[in-house]
């Protein structure tokens, strides 16, 4: 299921934080978390979210959408994120969780557990989407935040970087699929590979391309 988006994202947002960040901060909440997930779409690997706490002196080094950024730049932008954000954690739901709640349900509890591990307690919650969490915290629900907000757009960049290389590190044990190159996302070549040699235990089985070769290859 895609996930909505409004008509800003995947543009390039302005530097600095924005209206809603501020008034926050005006109202006396200090740390805002900004939340994020990447991995709804793939066909294989984990979905992963990000928490991140900024302070309103945080210096915007030029944060934006992932998915607007290169590859090159998202990771020069984690590690800045990493050096000077006041927290942030990542938490994620294996393919299995996914194959047993959905990926709506696993990637809001994927971004509950990057709330649960950040070393401070938020006061405010900025989540990307439609969706709040199911946690006793003040929060907020904006569509396409990761193209509006600083955290937010921070939080998907550290979401989104930590995928990458986690799927980089997968190709290795599974090089068939190359998910070096796909990320685990249902390009023409993965496909093909998952034809030919079926689904590894990386693939998600509840997705309709991958529970197809199950039922051609028998499951592990």
């Amino acid at each position: 299921m895609a996930r909505p988006r409004d008509a800003s994202a995947g543009k390039t947002r302005e530097r600095g934080f924005s209206q809603l960040e501020k008034r926050l901060w005006e109202e006396g909440r200090r740390l805002v978390a900004g939340l994020d997930e990447v991995g709804r779409g793939p066909l294989a690997g984990p979905v992963v979210a990000a928490a991140v706490v900024l302070g309103s002196r945080w210096e915007d080094p030029g944060v934006n959408d992932s998915k607007a950024l290169t590859p090159a730049k998202r990771r020069e932008l984690d590690q800045a994120i990493r050096a000077t954000a006041a927290a942030f954690a990542l938490g994620a739901c294996e393919p299995e969780e996914i194959d047993r709640i959905n990926i709506h349900n696993a990637s809001l509890l994927a971004m509950r557990r990057a709330v649960e591990g950040l070393a401070v307690k938020p006061d405010y919650l900025l989540v990307d989407g439609r969706f709040t969490l199911a946690i006793d915290l003040p929060q907020q629900a904006v569509v396409g935040g990761d193209a509006s907000l600083c955290c937010v757009a921070a939080a998907s960049i550290l979401a989104k970087v930590w995928r990458d290389q986690y799927m980089e590190r997968c190709h290795e044990s599974y090089p068939a699929y190359n998910f070096a190159a796909n990320k685990g996302y249902a390009t023409a070549e993965h496909r093909h590979a998952l034809a030919r040699h079926g689904p590894c235990p990386l693939h998600r089985r509840s997705y309709r391309p991958v529970a197809q070769r199950v039922l051609a290859f028998g499951d592990e």
